[in-house]
């Protein structure tokens, strides 16, 4: 699933006249770049939820036949924040544990050994498998450590507790379809406190992701990948 429902109010006024997952970068919008990552990782049916002019992705997506995938919407009339959204799709995603992403990160990650590594923390009982990346100038504090003894530089249950290495949540896990039983569908949920709830009881795993990754949450950071991605692109041999 990619989430793609946020009204990306830091993004204005670019988002006002265009959902923030279709605007173009490196020559392609955004969540096509996750699109053609997860395809080429083997996914083939991938779901998107929608609010801001949702008709737009739509429309410019339509069923994913030029990336031979199966793309499926989830509408939503009013954002239900980030658990709520992924409550609401639960009946196009399945019993099956299945990926999530934020529709506003840009990342290298290879989705197929992630989510491979996640099926393994979920079958010796975690509920959901995160990726960790450092923290962005944005979000010094970070988010979450691991518990001790297990150092960040490799897969390990995610702590509560004060102190130890904090990192900042990457947008993508992996999740068991029952860690959103308690919500209803339709109902406003945001996935912090699910989480938090979760590492409590020791029931999250998380690995640190060391490749490249950007929160594309504002106007300069957007031109700032747009740059970096036209330089890539110029440098690859034709």
């Amino acid at each position: 699933m990619i989430l793609a429902a946020g009204r990306g109010e830091r993004m204005r006024p670019l988002t006002d006249h265009a959902p923030k997952p279709l605007l173009p970068v490196g020559g392609k919008p955004l969540i096509v770049w996750h699109i053609e990552r997860l395809a080429a990782a083997g996914f083939n049916e991938i779901v998107i939820n929608h609010a801001h002019l949702g008709h737009m992705l739509e429309e410019t997506l339509g069923n994913g036949r030029m990336w031979n995938i199966n793309l499926r919407y989830s509408p939503e009339g009013e954002a239900l924040e980030t658990a709520g959204g992924i409550a609401k799709a639960l009946p196009l995603l399945g019993p099956a544990p299945f990926l999530v992403v934020n529709g506003d990160v840009w990342c290298d990650i290879d989705f197929e050994r992630f989510v491979a590594r996640g099926i393994v923390g979920i079958t010796q009982g975690a509920h959901v498998h995160v990726a960790l990346v450092s923290n962005p100038a944005h979000h010094p504090a970070g988010d979450f450590n691991f518990l001790p003894p297990q150092p960040p530089s490799s897969i390990g249950q995610l702590s509560a507790e004060p102190g130890g290495t904090r990192l900042t949540f990457s947008g993508i896990g992996v999740y068991r379809a029952e860690f959103f039983n308690g919500i209803t569908p339709g109902e406003k949920a945001r996935l912090a406190p699910l989480l938090q709830t979760a590492i409590t009881g020791k029931h999250v795993t998380g690995e640190h992701f060391n490749g490249r990754w950007i929160d594309v949450g504002t106007p300069e950071r957007l031109a700032e990948l747009d740059t970096q991605l036209k330089a890539m692109t110029a440098l690859q041999p034709r």
